[in-house]
């Protein structure tokens, strides 16, 4: 995990949601931007700013973003890769919440 991630993971932890959520904002922006949208590094941070919208009971927020995160995956990683198989059980975790 790169420094900015661990910050941005124990600023969740922490409870720290809103902030986090600007930061991991940032992180994809700047990540889109050096390495494309579909580069795993942002897929991964993607995924990462879909935990800060459950955290704060954004559900269709964190559905929508968790769904476009999945297709992205299957589409660059493949149906079987270990994040795609992860996404795809995320937004079943989003409904029970």
């Amino acid at each position: 995990m790169m420094p900015a991630q661990a910050l941005i993971m124990e600023l969740m932890s922490g409870g720290r949601y809103r902030v986090s959520e600007d930061s991991l904002l940032k992180e994809v922006k700047m990540e889109k931007r050096e390495l494309g949208d579909e580069h795993p590094s942002t897929l991964t941070s993607m995924a990462n700013l879909v935990l800060t919208h459950n955290n704060q009971r954004r559900w269709k927020k964190a559905e929508d973003s968790e769904v476009q995160v999945m297709e992205m995956r299957k589409r660059v990683l493949g149906d079987d890769y270990p994040n795609t198989l992860a996404s795809m059980a995320n937004p079943a975790f989003t409904f029970k919440v």
